[in-house]
């Protein structure tokens, strides 16, 4: 068995076709046919059904597909290890990020590394919360960002970064817009700006009000930070949200002021693999990350 064969399962299985996933691999269709045919016959098994001009994975197919998947991952991760082993400094960092921290949080952090290790290349990808821990676990990536930071487990590991608190953000013509602080209770009757619900954002909101006795009425729903900010400085409604979505400024037409109690907080951190190390380029960055937060006094 061969790794091009592997390689060449797999675009057939996802592309369901062989012509098309041997224009992606830039081979001819009679390469792919005869490495496909090859790999069927060693293994004893039909992988595909044969339906007109397409194909499909059969039941046993399914099966190998997946562990093929993360045959060529491993390998492709022990070669970008050895490559980087040779050159730290020329590897590329996978690193995933929630929307509520690509505002401030991902270009600071980013910026400044850049300027220790400027030949270090990132490969981003912003994405919802589980996401973002299912693609760690699956070596999709092998950093993210997250906030909150999720329960310890076998699996992952997190390092905290920051805590922060969250406050509310409201048109600046609200009544309550000349308090310096309000009680979560007190928006017991007011209209809420939110995420959709699945979000993790949705879900803090929406713990934090039932933990003082109501259910936030949502009259709209956001799915980026800007767009629930844009809704409150529209005068739809009111949201929470944590301190770092603040950083660069507080939209026009809008204020933000405290919660009082109860006091709202979700940690910030960095969840990594525990059952495989990082790269060199990675683990230089994890403790880069690391270190950058602990000096900075503001954030602690």
């Amino acid at each position: 068995m061969e790794l091009r064969q592997l390689r060449y399962f797999i675009e057939v299985a996802e592309r369901e076709h062989i012509s098309e996933a041997a224009i992606h691999l830039h081979v001819a269709q009679s390469a792919v046919s005869r490495q496909i045919a090859n790999l069927e016959d060693e293994l004893g098994v039909q992988l595909f059904e044969r339906i007109g001009r397409n194909v499909k994975l059969t039941p046993i197919g399914k099966i190998f597909l997946e562990h093929s998947v993360s045959a060529i991952k491993a390998i492709d991760f022990a070669k970008k290890q050895i490559d980087e082993y040779l050159d730290p400094e020329k590897g590329t960092i996978k690193i995933g990020f929630p929307t509520s921290l690509a505002g401030h949080l991902l270009p600071t952090v980013i910026s400044a590394f850049k300027r220790e290790h400027p030949n270090v290349a990132f490969h981003l990808r912003q994405g919802s919360y589980n996401y973002l821990i299912e693609a760690v676990k699956t070596r999709e990536i092998n950093l993210a960002f997250l906030g909150p930071l999720p329960p310890k487990d076998s699996i992952l590991n997190n390092t905290i970064l920051f805590s922060e608190n969250f406050s509310v953000l409201l048109n600046a013509n609200h009544p309550f817009a000349k308090k310096d602080k309000i009680p979560l209770i007190d928006l017991r009757n007011e209209d809420f700006v939110l995420f959709p619900e699945g979000y993790i954002m949705q879900k803090l909101v929406v713990e934090a009000c039932n933990s003082v006795g109501f259910t936030p009425k949502v009259s709209s729903e956001g799915e980026d930070m800007d767009a629930i900010k844009g809704l409150v400085a529209a005068g739809i409604g009111l949201t929470l949200l944590p301190e770092s979505t603040f950083y660069d400024s507080t939209p026009r037409f809008t204020k933000k002021i405290p919660i009082e109690l109860p006091n709202i907080r979700r940690t910030v951190g960095i969840i990594s693999p525990a059952t495989r190390n990082l790269s060199p380029s990675e683990k230089v960055f994890h403790d880069f990350v690391v270190q950058f937060f602990s000096l900075l006094g503001q954030y602690q």
